[in-house]
């Protein structure tokens, strides 16, 4: 079993993967970073670094981008939920990523509906963090691109194998004779994919900081659950935690517990290890241990916690 100090991850420790994705070296998209804190992540590239490498029944990771720095359209078989960390960020979604918009500020949060091409952008002046939860061991298997981000990244050196994997011919690779170069969706199986108005998801799938704030005010907030703001079961539960909402007392862990501050400082407990975690920052509780998390001074203080459940990871569920 790892140890307490080893499932603690600072933002100022993350490990970036440059080349994570097919569209590495496609411009506009070129400078983004992907970060694999807890789980194996989504990353088509080896050259990806996994902080906590618990199998937990969901990932946490990062994605990190310089100003007008893209994340291409792709789409996820499981869950897919972002908060801002940092920085002030546009998510685009449909086939051409025209189908809707919106902009989220610092410690809002966005449940991206399963089978639907999404993209993302950050819009801010300075560098941009974002962190997220994918659903499963395995993040769903993988990602499926829009045509164009392949056809895009072919220009630009790089090939995505049948077999998931990245082929940079700017360093020589070429693909083995066994593997073929990853199909392009058909206009058929693209009618899959639908374009969701932005009433279908604006209220329904996103949660705004400041409103959790409020609403946390005296007891945790669920954000997403099967009763939650977000009403979806991907295989975890997020609720929302402030001063007024915080964990004082230590609790039990039954399922795995991730804790991850939007805001202030807060000091976490987990057994007997004693630390101080903040915005970026992330912390593993294992089933049987113990945990209690509250502010650590004055000031404005969020705290996001995430915990397993037994529910399977799949398609966004609307309670049908």
């Amino acid at each position: 079993m790892s140890t307490i100090e080893s499932r603690i991850v600072r933002y100022g420790e993350l490990k970036p993967c440059k080349t994570a994705f097919i569209d590495a070296h496609t411009p506009g998209s070129d400078q983004k970073e992907n970060f694999t804190i807890i789980g194996g992540g989504v990353s088509e590239s080896p050259d990806q670094h996994v902080h906590i490498t618990d199998k937990i029944g969901f990932n946490i990771g990062a994605a990190g981008q310089p100003p007008k720095c893209r994340n291409s359209l792709h789409s996820h078989t499981t869950a897919e939920v972002f908060f801002v960390a940092k920085g002030r960020w546009r998510f685009f979604w449909g086939r051409y990523g025209t189908a809707g918009e919106f902009i989220a500020e610092e410690g809002d949060i966005f449940n991206i509906p399963t089978g639907i091409f999404r993209g993302f952008e950050n819009v801010g002046q300075d560098y941009g963090m974002i962190m997220s939860m994918l659903g499963g061991d395995d993040a769903g298997g993988g990602v499926i691109w829009a045509p164009q981000v392949i056809q895009d990244a072919q220009a630009h050196g790089l090939v995505l194998g049948n077999n998931g994997v990245l082929y940079d011919s700017k360093k020589g690779e070429e693909l083995p004779h066994n593997v073929q170069p990853m199909p392009l969706l058909t206009e058929e199986e693209l009618k899959a994919f639908p374009e969701v108005p932005v009433d279908a998801v604006i209220g329904k799938y996103v949660a705004r900081y400041w409103d959790l704030m409020a609403l946390s005010v005296d007891k945790p907030t669920m954000v997403i659950g099967e009763n939650g703001l977000i009403k979806d079961k991907p295989g975890f539960e997020v609720d929302f935690l402030t001063r007024g909402s915080a964990v004082s007392d230590k609790v039990k862990a039954d399922k795995p517990v991730v804790l991850m501050p939007a805001s202030g400082h807060w000091r976490i407990k987990m057994n007997e290890v004693e630390t101080t975690l903040s915005n970026g920052d992330t912390a593993l509780v294992l089933p049987g241990e113990s945990y209690s998390a509250e502010p650590s001074m004055t000031g404005q203080a969020g705290l996001y916690r995430i915990t397993a459940t037994d529910d399977p990871a799949g398609a966004t569920w609307t309670g049908a």
